[in-house]
């Protein structure tokens, strides 16, 4: 960030950087997703370019902004710890980036972030033990710290849903899966998985005897037992879709295929993530640019807060609040481009059943008329 803030803040210097390099420095802002390691990205992509420009005769000629700070810029573009440092940040924490990135789509995924997780745990110890020239069987205290945090986010995170996802799907169960890594095991063989599946099995099905059944053909499901050890059903567990392979398959547990049908199709997303970034971009303002990062932290922590315990008043869809559900800071009036916005918000998760949508079609050249009842 000083080296950057140094040139972008100095017209000369930026002039200079203009010269030598076709590319520009990236200013991310904070709230955005990896800001951090995109701009480092881009100070290795023009490294070369940085060099030239430090190393010219006009950088040394100039002395008309800080010489000192000029001069302590040009020594750490021209040390190459600083690029090892660079490259080693870039090395360990792609991975994470990528996974999050991977994760963040519209296509199903719930079933797979188990296995993602554990591929990214794996390929950030390799970069850091790799840095650090160390054996996998030794320790180290800086890959202790980072496991530390990422297991903390993975158990923040993480979901017996998740768990119950990564049990139905027939690819972790094939020979070819398991025989990729010597350590992998079958989702019924892990205890955590057992036991969140478990838990979510039994806030499903109440009932004691269609748990039992449903048990049941699970077990018939993970041991290849009965239909499940077709030779195409055993063939197919690797090569088909999960969900498509359940539609193949499974007709032989129809209780245990309703559910993979409704927990394979999930997606994931960032959408909580972005929310949070809304409300930080509310708070760090172009007004208010000077509020340190850890306070506008504290400041997210409790505006978010107080809208959840809000929530519990009566008065919450009466007053100034009912506009934080449709969207979020940016509407915090009755303005007339509101007002219809909070006609669909009414409308929300909270609420009774929705007893049907009717549709007034007796004449075609009319217009349709949606009439929702609200129980």
């Amino acid at each position: 960030m000083f080296i950057k803030n140094f040139i972008m803040n100095h017209g000369m210097r930026l002039v200079m950087f203009n010269d030598h390099c076709n590319l520009k420095l990236l200013s991310v802002a904070p709230t955005r997703f990896a800001s951090t390691l995109i701009m480092l990205k881009r100070f290795r992509q023009i490294k070369n370019d940085l060099q030239q420009m430090v190393i010219s005769p006009k950088w040394d000629d100039y002395k008309e902004d800080d010489v000192r700070k000029a001069a302590s810029v040009k020594e750490k573009l021209l040390d190459e710890l600083l690029w090892d440092d660079i490259d080693y940040i870039i090395s360990f924490t792609e991975s994470i980036c990528e996974m999050i990135r991977r994760a963040d789509t519209d296509r199903p995924s719930l079933h797979l972030m188990y296995e993602w997780w554990d591929n990214m745990i794996e390929q950030v110890k390799k970069a850091i033990y790799r840095k650090e020239r160390t054996q996998p069987h030794q320790e180290s205290p800086f890959w202790d710290a980072v496991c530390k945090v990422l297991m903390a986010r993975w158990s923040k995170s993480n979901t017996s849903l998740n768990c119950l996802a990564h049990s139905l799907n027939p690819k972790y169960y094939s020979s070819e899966w398991l025989s990729e890594d010597t350590n992998r095991v079958a989702p019924h063989k892990d205890l955590e998985i057992t036991r969140e599946r478990k838990n979510c099995i039994l806030r499903y099905f109440v009932n004691e005897d269609d748990r039992r059944k449903v048990n049941i053909e699970f077990a018939n499901f993970s041991m290849c037992m009965q239909e499940f050890g077709s030779g195409d059903a055993m063939k197919d567990r690797f090569i088909m879709q999960p969900i498509t392979w359940w539609a193949v398959h499974g007709a032989s547990a129809p209780s245990l295929q309703a559910i993979p049908f409704k927990v394979l199709g999930q997606p994931c997303s960032s959408s909580c993530c972005e929310r949070n970034w809304s409300t930080y971009n509310f708070i760090h303002s172009v007004r208010r640019n000077k509020i340190t990062p850890q306070r506008a932290e504290d400041l997210v922590f409790v505006h978010t807060n107080l809208r959840l315990l809000a929530r519990r008043s009566p008065s919450y869809n009466e007053s100034a609040t009912q506009m934080w559900d449709v969207g979020g800071d940016e509407f915090d009036s009755l303005e007339e481009t509101n007002v219809g916005r909070l006609e669909i918000a009414n409308i929300s998760l909270d609420e009774p059943q929705l007893e049907g949508v009717l549709f007034n079609v007796d004449h075609e050249d009319e217009d349709l008329e949606d009439v929702v009842q609200v129980e």
